[in-house]
């Protein structure tokens, strides 16, 4: 049994919060390069002439990428032969937000309640996440998810008789319809199987996998693709102002279902599709 104090927990948070704000993960900006190498549209290459300038500059300056700083989603892993000490590992987590929000000068964007609208003012409560598994170590990702893109996730229960095209189209769709909303070229998170919440979540999984990495399974690599082809021959471009790259990724986290449920989840990534990981 290895002890860990939760104010560890609380550090590493209050790193990754700004970490991931401030630097671009490198698959994500060598998708930006990719995308302006074979955008057709002139405007859309300066789109992503800027969208490199913009990230350069965060960089430099640690500065966030975007003014919207997100809602602060944190996944955990915890091994089963941790002991965590000196405190509750939630609000160790919750802290750690907190303390990165509020000394990294991001911005707050959570409210208390979805009715009353007050802002908490330091970006808590996280959207935590956390799995218990092997080892004596704690891993952490911080993926913080804009409301633009959030906005745009969606939600599909198919029948068992839907086919493959079936699924393909409707979330090609739903990311046309989206148009400029999720502020694109987007990365696709998708998830498939499971329960409807389950879905969801792997849909917010499937954002972490390094987009320039195809699905370990030719199913649902030669899927991922179609998708792809079909949300960029829509035209939609990037930031909607028409072009050919529309997405920059996609990637299908399958699950086990019911035998009478197909559900599909989709999560859109904006263009700084954000994340950072640690382990203690």
């Amino acid at each position: 049994m290895r002890e860990i104090p939760v104010n560890e927990v609380t550090a590493l948070v209050r790193r990754l919060c700004m970490e991931a704000n401030y630097y671009l993960p490198a698959d994500v900006r060598a998708s930006y390069e990719k995308g302006m190498a074979e955008e057709k549209s002139p405007l859309g290459r300066e789109i992503f002439a800027e969208m490199l300038r913009n990230c350069q500059l965060a960089c430099d300056h640690d500065v966030p990428i975007c003014q919207d700083t997100g809602s602060a989603i944190i996944f955990a892993e915890v091994g089963q032969d941790v002991h965590l000490t000196g405190g509750a590992f939630e609000d160790a987590v919750n802290e750690g937000v907190r303390q990165g929000y509020v000394d990294g000068y991001l911005r707050k964007s959570i409210v208390s309640d979805p009715l009353r609208r007050v802002n908490t003012d330091d970006n808590t409560p996280a959207f935590l996440y956390t799995r218990i598994v092997p080892g004596d170590q704690i891993s952490i990702t911080c993926a913080p998810k804009g409301g633009g893109s959030e906005n745009m996730s969606a939600l599909k229960m198919f029948t068992p008789a839907a086919t493959k095209e079936d699924i393909v189209d409707w979330i090609a769709q739903t990311v046309v319809s989206a148009g400029s909303n999720p502020c694109p070229p987007v990365i696709l998170g998708v998830g498939l199987g499971g329960t409807a919440e389950k879905a969801c979540l792997n849909a917010k999984i499937a954002l972490l996998r390094p987009v320039d990495e195809a699905n370990a399974d030719p199913l649902y690599a030669e899927m991922e693709k179609a998708i792809l082809d079909k949300v960029n021959a829509s035209g939609v471009g990037p930031q909607g102002l028409g072009g050919t790259v529309t997405a920059l990724s996609c990637a299908i986290v399958p699950g086990a279902t019911h035998i009478a449920s197909l559900p599909c989840a989709l999560s859109i990534g904006c263009h700084v599709t954000r994340h950072a990981s640690g382990t203690i």
